[in-house]
């Protein structure tokens, strides 16, 4: 994969093209979109580092790690990921029923690539911060 080192007006043009739908041929919207509507999303990105720093984790243990996450959102948000093949969910046959879930290689990949942005909003968090209060 190539990361953009030097983003251009071409650059610009040439994703802002991919991300807008294309109504008038009757295509579905771009693939790309609905990744970065999902993975970027809060809860998606919140449960992901959860799981990156535990690997495997039952459903109660990330609701207690996800401040704030409803059952119903953690529910939504397993499946979503699950449906993207970042996590796995294992049923165990026992009562009541065990159900964990654990980060795929892809979602390791994932986690990669989100470390670097979460890093940069770290060192950035002060001047952002500042720039809101103006």
């Amino acid at each position: 994969m190539e990361t953009i080192v030097d983003f251009t007006v071409k650059d610009a043009k040439k994703i802002a093209e991919n991300f807008l739908a294309k109504k008038e041929t009757g295509l579905p919207l771009c693939p790309v979109k609905d990744i970065m509507h999902t993975l970027g999303d809060k809860w998606s990105v919140l449960v992901m580092m959860t799981l990156g720093t535990h690997e495997t984790l039952r459903f109660n243990e990330i609701r207690h790690a996800v401040d704030g996450i409803s059952q119903k959102m953690l529910t939504v948000t397993l499946r979503e990921l699950e449906s993207f093949g970042m996590v796995t969910r294992e049923v165990f046959p026992q009562i009541p029923p065990k159900v964990e879930y654990t980060i795929t290689p892809l979602g390791q990949e994932f986690l990669s690539h989100l470390k670097g942005m979460l890093e940069w909003a770290c060192a950035n968090s002060a001047q952002i911060a500042a720039n809101r209060t103006k």
